[in-house]
Order: C-alpha cells, then sequence, then structure tokens
C-alpha cells in the first residue's frame, strides 16, 4: 500500500457533484481522508492531522498525479485518459466518479458509459451513477439495459421518468418490446400505485392499439391525481382517435384549474388541428398573449392561418416571428409559398432564394426551378443554379441532381440527360446523379443506360435497396430476364420488407413468371399499403388475367377516381382491351 500523506496544495483526489442535465466544470477534488489538513493554532504553531491510509498501487501514483495537474491546468484529454486508465485498474468508486464526471464535462459519451458501468460495480445501489447510466443508455436507445437502473432510483425514493424508456419504441425488436413490457409489468407488481409505471404501462398499450387496455391504466393514474398532465393529454389523444364524444372534457377542466400551464395548452392547441382548425387557432392565440416572442407559437399561427385561407394574417404571423429573428428559413419558405399561391410568382422568387439552410433549402429551390422552367425560363433557371452550386459547394451534387430532375418532369429530357453527364463528370460517384441518370435512361428506353448505372450505385452501395429494386422492376417489366429480376428484388426486400414499392416489384416479377396466386398476394399488400394507380394497374391486371374481373375493375375504378389520366394506369385499361369501366364521384 501507498500512505498518501501529502499536502492540500500537491494532490487532492476527488468527489464531486455531477447532473445528467448540467455539468458544470470539473474542479480538482478533495477527499478529507487523503490529505493531511493544516489547523491554523497560534501563529508559531501548526497541528497536523493524520487522515486514514489509502490503499493506492505504487504504479496508479504518478498517473493520477498527472491526470490531477492536467485537470488544473484544463488539458481535460489527458485527465481524462489517465482517468480512465486508472478506473480501469482501480476498484475505486471515488475514481470512477471523478472519470465519469470528467466525461460527462466533456460530452464523451463511451467514456461516460464505460467509467459509470465500473462505477455502479462497485456501488450499485447509488442513485446517481444508476441515474446517468439510464439516461445515457435510453438516449442510446439501448432502453431494455436502462430499466434496472431507472429501477434503482424508483426504489430510492427518487422520481424514475420510466416514460422516457418508451422514445423510438416503434424502433424496438420485437424481442426487447417484449422484454421492457415484461420489466414495466414486474415494476408495477412491485409499486402498484406509481404513476410513472401506470403511466408508462398506458402509453406501452396504447402504442400498441390497444386503447381500452391503455385508458384502464390510466383511470387508475385518476383515482390518485385526477388531472395529471401526461395522463390527460394521453386519454385526450386516445379518445380523438377513437371518435369518443367530448374528448377534450379532462384536459379543458384541467386547463380551467391551470390556466397558466403552457405546455398542456399548447398540446390540447395542437390536438385540436385535427378536428377544430378555428378553436385551435383561438388556443394558440391565448399562447401568444402569454408568450409574445414565441416564435413556435408564432408559426403555429401562420400555418393555421394559411390552412384556412387567411393569407394576409399568415404573413403577419411570419413577418413579426422573422423580426424577433426566429425560424428565419421556415418564415421564408412559407412566405414564399403565400406568394406563389397568390401569382406573385417574383416576391415568391425572392422568398424563396432566402432559404439558406434546414430542411427546407430543397424544397425552396425545387419551388424555384418550377416557377422558372414553368415560366418558360429555362437560361435563368441554369443561371442560378450554376450560381447556387458555387456558393453551396457542399450541396452541388444534390443541386446538379435537383436540376435534372426539374428539366425531365419538364420533358426536356435531352437537356436533362446532357447536364446528368456533365455533373457525372464532375461528381462519378454520387449516387443521387446515377440514378437520376439511370430514370432518364428508363425514360429514353436505353436500357443499357439505366442498366449501367444502377449497377454503378450497386457497386457503391451493394445494400441500396432503391437501385435494387430499381433493376429487378425494370428488368422484369422490360426484358425477359426474370431470375435475375426476382434475385435482385428478394434481397431489395430482405432490406426493406414492408415497403409498398419494393413488394409491388415483388408481385410484378412474380406475374410475369406465371405464378399468379403468389402474384396477387404481395401487390394486395402493396396496395393496401401504398393505393397508388401504377399498383392498381398491376393489381387489377392480374386478377383480370385469373379471371376476376369484376375484382379487377374495382380496384381500377378506385385508381380512376384519384387519378383518371395516370399513364400507366390508362396504358393498362387499352393493352387489355378495357373500355366498359364506369367511373363515379
Amino acid at each position: 500500500m501507498l500512505r498518501l500523506l501529502l499536502s492540500i496544495a500537491v494532490l487532492t483526489l476527488f468527489v464531486g457533484c455531477a447532473s445528467t442535465d448540467t455539468v458544470e466544470s470539473p474542479a480538482p477534488l478533495v477527499e478529507p481522508e487523503a490529505a493531511v489538513v493544516v489547523i491554523a493554532a497560534e501563529p508559531e504553531e501548526k497541528v497536523e492531522v493524520e487522515i486514514p491510509e489509502r490503499p493506492f498501487p505504487p504504479d496508479s501514483l504518478y498517473p493520477l498525479l498527472v491526470a490531477e495537474f492536467a485537470l488544473r491546468r484544463d488539458s481535460y484529454e489527458v485527465a481524462l485518459k489517465n482517468y480512465r486508465d486508472q478506473a480501469r485498474i482501480l476498484d475505486d468508486p471515488g475514481v470512477h466518479a471523478h472519470t465519469t464526471h470528467l466525461a460527462q464535462f466533456m460530452r464523451d459519451e463511451e467514456s461516460v458509459l464505460e467509467a459509470a458501468s465500473l462505477w455502479v460495480r462497485s456501488e450499485p445501489d447509488n442513485v446517481e451513477v444508476n441515474s446517468i447510466l439510464a439516461d445515457l443508455l435510453t438516449r442510446k436507445g439501448r432502453v431494455v439495459e436502462a430499466l434496472p437502473h431507472l429501477a434503482v432510483v424508483g426504489r430510492s425514493g427518487g422520481k424514475a421518468q420510466y416514460p422516457m424508456l418508451l422514445n423510438g419504441f416503434r424502433a424496438l425488436s420485437t424481442q426487447d418490446k417484449m422484454k421492457l413490457v415484461e420489466g414495466i409489468d414486474e415494476l408495477a407488481q412491485e409499486f402498484p400505485t406509481d404513476v410513472q409505471i401506470l403511466l408508462t404501462q398506458a402509453l406501452i398499450q396504447g402504442e400498441l392499439g390497444r386503447a381500452e387496455q391503455a385508458l384502464d391504466k390510466l383511470n387508475a393514474i385518476f383515482d390518485q391525481e385526477p388531472y395529471q398532465d401526461q395522463a390527460v393529454l394521453l386519454e385526450t389523444k386516445l379518445l380523438v382517435e377513437s371518435g369518443a364524444d367530448e374528448p377534450f372534457a379532462r384536459l379543458q377542466t384541467a386547463l380551467e384549474l391551470k390556466p397558466e400551464d403552457k405546455r398542456l395548452r399548447l398540446q390540447y392547441a395542437r390536438l385540436l388541428t385535427r378536428s377544430d382548425l378555428d378553436e385551435a387557432q383561438k388556443q394558440f392565440e391565448i399562447l401568444s398573449a402569454q408568450s409574445p416572442r414565441d416564435g413556435d407559437i408564432l408559426f403555429s399561427l401562420a400555418l393555421l392561418n394559411r390552412e384556412t385561407g387567411e393569407s394576409d394574417k399568415a404573413k403577419a404571423y411570419l413577418r413579426e416571428m422573422l423580426s424577433l429573428g426566429q425560424r428565419i428559413n421556415e418564415g421564408q419558405y412559407y412566405l414564399g409559398r403565400i406568394a406563389e399561391e397568390g401569382g406573385e410568382l417574383e416576391e415568391a422568387l425572392s422568398h424563396y432564394g432566402k432559404v439558406k439552410s434546414g430542411g427546407d433549402f430543397f424544397s425552396a429551390n425545387s419551388r424555384i426551378g418550377n416557377i422558372l422552367i414553368g415560366s418558360k425560363q429555362p437560361d435563368r433557371m441554369s443561371d442560378y443554379f450554376a450560381e447556387l452550386r458555387q456558393d453551396k459547394k457542399e450541396f452541388a451534387a444534390q443541386l446538379y441532381s435537383l436540376e435534372v430532375d426539374l428539366l425531365a418532369k419538364a420533358d426536356e429530357t435531352d437537356a436533362a440527360l446532357a447536364l446528368a453527364n456533365t455533373s457525372l463528370l464532375e461528381f462519378p460517384n454520387s449516387t443521387a446523379l446515377l440514378y437520376t441518370r439511370s430514370m432518364l435512361g428508363e425514360k429514353q428506353d436505353n436500357l443499357a443506360l439505366m442498366e449501367s448505372d444502377l449497377r454503378s450505385i450497386i457497386a457503391l452501395e451493394p445494400n441500396n435497396a432503391t437501385a435494387l429494386n430499381a433493376l429487378g422492376y425494370s428488368l422484369a417489366n422490360r426484358t425477359q430476364r426474370f431470375e435475375e429480376a426476382h434475385f435482385l428484388i428478394s434481397k431489395a426486400l430482405k432490406l426493406q420488407p414492408q415497403e409498398p414499392a419494393i413488394l409491388d416489384s415483388m408481385g410484378w416479377v412474380l406475374y410475369r413468371q406465371g405464378n399468379y396466386e403468389e402474384a396477387i398476394e404481395f401487390l394486395t399488400k402493396a396496395y393496401t399499403g401504398y393505393p397508388d394507380p401504377e399498383v392498381a394497374a398491376h393489381l387489377g391486371e392480374v386478377l383480370w388475367i385469373t379471371g376476376r374481373t369484376s375484382q379487377a375493375k374495382d380496384v381500377w375504378r378506385g385508381a380512376l377516381i384519384k387519378d383518371p389520366q395516370h399513364e400507366i394506369l390508362t396504358s393498362t385499361l387499352k393493352r387489355l382491351g378495357i373500355k366498359d369501366l364506369e367511373v363515379t364521384r
């Protein structure tokens, strides 16, 4: 053992506070039992108080000293490396805790997870480390692992936020969903009146589509807390979705009791947008009066007024939002939409051009392209995109692809293909450009070009389901290479087993191979998930060929109501000689 009897000025080991929400800059920590405490007595006299020994191996002293002095000099990377190394060696909760806190401060989640995992082994009932692990594992989607740590927090009397485990619930595997449900149910037996556990059970039942079971759990909450916010909101959502009478009754009462509760009113307003835009607007106006500088509320009011045809009010709210410097790109985009809808095309172009980033960037530039090409200004569009690519070099390939697509949709196929060829010289490995050119090749009956580009994509990205499906479908539809097509589509289907477009392709290749019943099964599933006229054309054709003419006509009629001029649908009907379909809206 090494006896640590150094003055505070030389060595301080560490205990400290950390929060999963806010992490302060770590300071050197004083651990009383590890230092000599110097107490002032008479001016000439000093009294030393010895503290018990700490069993640190000699080989650990120097790395800990290095870490401590690195921390004092803000050399956090050096400090964390040494602490991580020693945390792996020393079974010491203080070292584990300080390593965890430092890693939190540095936002190094890998180090936090490692250090906290070591810490919890030495102190399994420590509430802080269990809370840290529960939060981190939940954010990583490892909710089954997070649950036991959250349970420790709950058993200690702390407020365990079990509902947070359901973030991303739909993305969990079936096995993980079952494990999570079982774990929550076991805790419910241990704590049958715990509101957070009951709420989690209700949320799970809601996610599984079991409204009645969810409402039963909520009623158990209301017996204890009649207006618990999350429970009230979930009940309202379930009642709205089930078409119940007066679904907002409890929520309205809760707001009468808590009129200043902005979160509750905001959720109420959002739920109202599904059924009562006027009342939703009133609630957002109340929220805006409570928080006049809240750009999110102003944005919601703008969208509601646009939806109800109040364009001037919508513009006023958007301009007010922009004057506050909030949601700039979205504000400019929707001012552009309003101007475009009003026929003010130059004003629309001006607003769209001010969308510089964010989710609306490509939408805004797509609308600019549509306006320019629709108003017979292709040269202006070309100049605009050339300048934009210079300004936004990081998006140059995507912008090329967008311009090519705009030209293709305007039936400027030769110009589109020329631009695609030029852009691929600059970006030969752009899968977006390769895919766009492949579709142009298919449109021009240049199947060699189409296949070459799609195979280039697959070479770059072997699991690109879109390219696999596109090539497989084209081979099934345009050639006799059915076995190869089936192989490609099967691979795409393994990657995305619920994708309607791939289900449709599988149905079509099975039809071309003569497997009619299996084809109907896939095409029916595709049409249920995506009732598109092209899928309807395929499903109807197989039904027609197998003698189920009445069913085929019903499918075609439904599709014709949506799009009576759909090219693939109308050509299918013409090819099959179907002339007697009566379509009534």
